[in-house]
């Protein structure tokens, strides 16, 4: 990969080359719109429902189940599409995005304050929907030609 940058009419324009830092930037790109669209879809839910029950996080894990079982679908079957959607999309968007990590968290810290049955409840319904969002995904994935 190499970046261009060019001084013209008062202003720098820069430019990248097809490489390894245009994936690393679409990677970075779509990992931070991801991770604003997670922060603003699990405060609004939250601020909305409460935070008892991890309906933020769930919401957002099944989205993202959902979309990435699109996105894989879907550019698997159109293998003409620049491998530049990859990183933007599924790796940088959606990575950014899902938050298992913070799912793992809510369940360990429900569990050890004694909140087996929220604990139970959300492992289960993140399991079951999560792999119909995904079926779903590949589905619609399917559907679009």
């Amino acid at each position: 990969m190499t970046v261009c940058a060019l001084y013209t009419g008062g202003h720098f324009q820069i430019w990248l080359k097809e490489g390894a830092l245009q994936r690393y930037l679409l990677v970075a790109l779509g990992g931070a719109l991801g991770s604003m669209l997670r922060f603003w879809m699990g405060s609004t839910i939250a601020g909305r429902f409460g935070s008892r029950f991890p309906l933020g996080t769930l919401m957002v894990n099944i989205c993202a189940c959902f979309l990435i079982g699109f996105t894989l679908e879907y550019l698997g079957r159109h293998a003409a599409l620049s491998p530049a959607w990859r990183f933007l999309v599924p790796v940088g968007f959606i990575g950014g995005f899902s938050t298992f990590s913070t799912f793992e968290w809510e369940v360990w810290s429900n569990a050890s304050s004694g909140a087996y049955v929220v604990a139970a409840a959300y492992v289960g319904v993140s399991l079951v929907a999560g792999l119909l969002a995904v079926g779903v995904g590949v589905a619609a994935a399917r559907a679009v030609r």
